[in-house]
């Protein structure tokens, strides 16, 4: 496929925050951006070109983005497998990642075992579908244990720690009701429970799967394999299942920094499809790297690369699905960002206050969501902060915390 500039549109399924950034990082590129977001001026709408109003999966929706769009990718999971892959085939509007790969992902007790059968190493795991199964398992791996709903959670929620059995009833309950949406049936499979992992530091990588390459542009091969890189390895900060800040370089040692890179390139070794993958992941006590999650797609771990390495994860994603070749991954400087959470129990109009301190603070960076509610624990944007080559990573996210942490939301 010879490249041109203005380039091809690309449809993402999806229309929040990370369709923002990706239509943000594809104009520079000539690359024109549709999205589909069942919310009327979603996010992602006033910097993209336009916007298809309608459910994730619905497949009138979806349909139409592809009959837009020359490539279609997707930045919720809440997107349809099966749908994806038949409009597809229909339409000849490629998707990527592959279809196959979100099929396997979506659901955490299926990924989990795709990776373990590929030896990447994962926390011991148990298939739960009843409080009496949940109980069992967790006497054999121990108390507490993580409960997960094993579809639809992100940011913590479907994530439920077990601390006794006291507590097992109450939470399958809990996930049962999640997995429910109303409907009366109790669903099949609906949860998996895991070891709780005794970690150092949570951490994550960025991987990127592109195209091969041919002649004076871009297209897959049957007979080589993709190119493939990675973002510089970052720590992850969590509080109530939330991330909150994030650290590049990491505190942990170069040793495993470079294990965690290696258990990444491991992991693409499973994904089909080309594009970005935000691969969550545990240093443990005595310093060995657990596969947490991954997300086939840019990820909030990875938002420090816009400011902080030489191409941006959202615009490596563009490259990535779209057949150009990938760019550099070098981080620029050390980097930190800190996310903006709403406060308060009921939702409010979003009206953001103290934000001059942002544009006091030199290298400092904001980056606002463009969303119009906002409730408890609610990513409303985020605050990235670049350093100098000698400043130390803990002193820069002391400084960028201070800087969030000056900022509030109008009750």
């Amino acid at each position: 496929m010879p490249l041109t500039t203005p380039g091809p549109t690309l449809g993402v399924v999806g229309g929040g925050q990370l369709g923002r950034m990706l239509a943000e990082a594809a104009a520079p590129l000539g690359v024109d951006v549709v999205v589909s977001d069942p919310t009327p001026d979603a996010p992602a709408a006033p910097v993209a070109r336009d916007q298809v109003v309608g459910d994730f999966d619905d497949e009138e929706t979806v349909r139409e983005l592809a009959d837009r769009a020359d490539f279609l990718t997707f930045e919720i999971e809440l997107a349809d497998p099966d749908l994806l892959e038949r409009i597809a085939a229909e339409t000849g509007t490629p998707v990527h990642p592959d279809p196959d790969t979100l099929r396997t992902i979506e659901d955490k007790l299926v990924q989990k075992r795709r990776l373990a059968e590929a030896g990447v190493p994962v926390p011991e795991f148990r298939a739960v579908d009843t409080a009496a199964e949940l109980r069992a398992a967790c006497e054999e791996l121990g108390y507490p244990a993580m409960l997960k709903a094993r579809m639809g959670g992100y940011d913590g929620r479907g994530n439920l720690p077990v601390g006794s059995p006291d507590d097992v009833e109450d939470a399958f309950a809990e996930i049962v009701d999640a997995a429910q949406g109303g409907s009366q049936d109790e669903p099949a499979g609906v949860a998996m429970v895991e070891e709780m992992v005794d970690f150092e530091r949570e951490l994550a990588v960025m991987g990127c799967q592109g195209a091969v390459e041919h002649g004076d542009g871009a297209a897959d091969g049957t007979d080589a394999a993709p190119e493939r890189d990675t973002f510089p390895v970052t720590e992850t900060v969590h509080r109530e299942e939330i991330l909150r800040e994030t650290l590049s370089p990491t505190r942990a040692d170069e040793a495993v920094n470079e294990r965690a890179r290696e258990v990444a390139l491991d992991v693409l070794d499973v994904m089909e499809g080309r594009g970005v993958y935000g691969i969550e992941l545990f240093e443990t006590a005595d310093g060995e790297i657990l596969l947490n999650e991954i997300a086939p797609r840019p990820h909030n771990s990875g938002h420090w690369t816009i400011e902080g390495c030489h191409t941006s994860q959202f615009e490596q994603h563009v490259r990535a699905v779209t057949g150009r070749p990938l760019g550099d991954t070098g981080r620029r400087a050390p980097t930190v960002s800190a996310n903006i959470l709403g406060g308060g129990e009921s939702r409010r109009a979003a009206t953001l206050h103290g934000e001059a301190s942002i544009f006091e603070t030199p290298r400092a960076h904001l980056h606002w969501y463009g969303k119009r509610e906002v409730y408890r624990l609610r990513k409303m944007g985020h605050v990235t902060l670049v350093g100098e080559d000698h400043d130390a990573p803990a002193d820069l996210l002391s400084t960028v915390a201070s800087v969030r942490d000056d900022l509030s939301f109008a009750e």
